[in-house]
């Protein structure tokens, strides 16, 4: 899938880099001027301007471009020592914190890919917070070197200056992602030479695509030329390439998507120190692995136990399918005061984190178990996890619930299980003995990021649009739908696929149930309403809290756990009436107008809800025009709710004739009760 929400999907046909390549009798000319002997020069320099030679004083190509290293020629210079040590710059450098400059070295035949890879790799760490920047052969060719040509001194040269230049960008603090043909493997050692000489990382990264591929990719033609005579020295063709030796990463673009390459650079990086754990795009699930889990589930019977909720059960579930991915477990002390205070988790860098997920207990179990090093997890008599090196810390309820839902009044449904739990909390690394099953006929629905993710790559989805939903489809969220489905088309995606995600985990009495919400869905999917060739349904098992615009922020953050790069938000998502039942508790647009500025999501685009009504002209859902305001009617909850149960049908157009059959059966079964 796309990696960007702002560009279409990369393909591995890439541009080959032309002038990298060889040069061309149809390329620009480059004429110099004269030397001119000049005052203050070197005597070598001198001498080189006197014989006709390209003077180069100030030691930008070195003394003809052949010794490229070891020969100051400019004179009365003096290395300056920066004020800003790299520890410092790395503070205010993108927002993971800490010192990541280095310099990745791509490096391969034309056309293999190299500035593909290198493109998207700074995409994605730019859109995770990182500082990057792409350095490609063409674009130096056309800059800073635009006066070298391709001989083979004329080579090193550019590679030389290159090298320079990726340096400086790497103790600055930038990722610097170099994409060269860089033919010759002591120019590439000298490189390497050159930023270990002052402590920065390099890594060389092998493009091993096969001649015959690059060729046959030749989008500007070159290889063609070449095979016919009309470029000399083209690499590959007439020009040696001397493969890396022992380059740090090998990949094969032949063999994997342009994804796929950006991920194993990124895990690379990771495993450098460069890119931090929340960067990698890899789910954590908490599930003990299947050869494991025997001896787990043995040592959970040996075990003092815990006994959980089922609320606590929902929230040991979200954990263990990765929902809440970099988390290993239930907050400690210090990951729930950056929640409360940041909405973020800032270990590693900035990671949305808006909700905390804590685990309450009473304090003759505190005082039961604190000493003990693990201890199990039951749920309605069976142990379900283990929990590992607990750390035990007070429970402020009245500032928890303050800080997460802008309240503390009792009558909050959620407020009021909270006020009514653990005057502790403990938090710790979560073991899971197996995967959830919760036997209600919806298990095949309840997907996890991984499975998503994989159900999204069978489908051939490019880019993934989310749409989180507590309450059933009616026509105007489906306009929103295909309309964002629309749009993305339009931007050039191909093949853009719906998660229609309804959560599944606890909810106030008074809404719609989850099997009740589910038939409804499945209604809009088979009468054509939304396309079930792309569209994906399942559960998310998530609580709902009636948080606001700070539970919306986990709502979204979750959903880039499956791979969705884009997030339908609607109006007034996650509110509810307030306890005192005077107004709403939120204003219905802050959720939306907080997840654009959001810390932590930079990765996913938010799709803002458009307010739609009941066309009476049209006599469907449409989008509000307040000029034409007389022609649309607003249907509130109150009056849907009303007009269900009376059995009476809403205006043609207003939700599927099946949808809102199924929904009339279930107010009507309340009234009865």
């Amino acid at each position: 899938m796309a990696s960007s929400p702002e560009h279409k999907k990369q393909k591995m046909d890439t541009q080959t880099s032309s002038a990298e390549a060889a040069g061309t009798s149809s390329g620009p000319r480059i004429i110099l001027e004269q030397p001119q002997v000049e005052d203050g020069m070197d005597p070598a320099a001198k001498k080189l301007a006197v014989n006709g030679n390209t003077p180069d004083p100030y030691g930008i190509r070195g003394v003809n471009g052949k010794d490229k290293n070891s020969k100051q020629v400019a004179t009365n210079v003096t290395a300056q020592v920066h004020h800003v040590s790299r520890a410092k710059r790395g503070q205010v450098m993108g927002t993971r914190g800490g010192f990541r400059g280095c310099t990745v070295w791509f490096t391969g035949l034309s056309g293999a890919g190299k500035t593909t890879v290198s493109f998207a790799l700074e995409e994605y760490l730019c859109h995770h917070g990182i500082p990057a920047y792409s350095l490609d052969g063409d674009n130096m060719r056309t800059g800073l070197n635009k006066n070298l040509s391709f001989t083979k001194e004329d080579r090193e040269e550019n590679i030389r200056r290159v090298s320079e230049v990726a340096k400086l960008f790497a103790d600055g603090g930038v990722v610097c992602l170099s994409s060269f043909i860089s033919p010759y493997a002591q120019d590439r050692q000298e490189a390497r030479k050159l930023h270990e000489e002052v402590g920065l990382p390099f890594f060389e990264v092998f493009v091993d695509t096969p001649l015959d591929v690059c060729e046959g990719r030749d989008v500007k033609g070159l290889y063609k030329k070449a095979r016919a005579g009309l470029i000399k020295g083209f690499t590959g063709i007439d020009q040696k390439y001397e493969v890396p030796e022992k380059p740090e990463v090998t990949l094969f673009t032949n063999k994997s998507t342009v994804q796929e390459c950006c991920q194993q650079l990124v895990k690379y990086l990771q495993s450098r120190g460069v890119v931090p754990e929340s960067a990698v795009e890899t789910v954590k699930e908490l599930l003990v692995p299947a050869d494991c889990r025997e001896a787990a589930r043995k040592e959970a019977e040996s075990l003092d136990t815990l006994n959980i909720t089922k609320l606590d059960t929902q929230w040991v579930q979200v954990l263990s399918e990765g929902w809440a991915t970099p988390m290993t477990g239930f907050m400690r002390e210090r990951e729930f005061l950056q929640c409360q205070h940041f909405n973020c988790l800032l270990d590693g860098g900035v990671i949305n984190q808006s909700v905390p997920i804590v685990l309450p207990v009473q304090t003759e179990d505190k005082e039961r178990l604190e000493k003990q090093e693990a201890f199990a997890l039951v749920y309605e008599g069976r142990r379900i996890a283990i929990l590992r090196t607990p750390e035990f810390y007070a429970h402020h309820k009245e500032e928890r619930c303050c800080r997460q839902w802008g309240t503390s009044h009792p009558d909050h449904p959620y407020i009021k299980m909270v006020m009514e739990s653990g005057d502790w909390l403990v938090g710790g690394d979560l073991e899971v003995l197996e995967r959830f099953r919760w036997n209600d006929g919806l298990d095949e629905y309840r997907l996890t990021p991984n499975e998503l993710r994989k159900k999204f790559r069978d489908l051939g989805a490019d880019a993934v649009f989310a749409f989180q939903l507590r309450n059933p489809v009616h026509n105007g969220h489906a306009l929103l739908m295909n309309d964002t489905k629309r749009r993305l088309k339009e931007r050039g995606y191909s093949k853009p696929v719906l998660l229609l995600h309804p959560l599944g985990g606890w909810t106030k009495d008074d809404d719609v149930p989850l099997d009740t919400r589910m038939k409804q869905h499945h209604a809009i999917l088979e009468e054509g309403v939304l396309d079930p060739d792309s569209t994906v349904l399942a559960i998310f098992p998530s609580p709902m809290m009636y948080a606001g615009p700070t539970e919306v922020q986990w709502h979204a953050k979750a959903r880039m756990a499956t791979g969705a790069n884009f997030y339908i938000v609607g109006r007034d998502p996650a509110g509810m009436p307030h306890p005192d039942k005077t107004r709403d508790l939120y204003d219905h647009s802050h959720g939306r107008r907080v997840l654009t500025m959001a810390p932590g999501l930079t990765q996913l685009e938010i799709i803002p809800f458009r307010v739609a009504a009941y066309n009476k002209k049209k006599s469907a859902m449409d989008f509000f025009d307040p000029e034409k305001k007389d022609d649309f009617l607003f249907i509130s909850g109150t009056k849907m709710r009303a007009l269900a149960r009376a059995g009476e049908d809403p205006p043609d157009g207003f939700m599927a004739p099946t949808a809102w059959k199924i929904l009339c059966e279930f107010y009507q079964s309340l009234s009865k009760k």
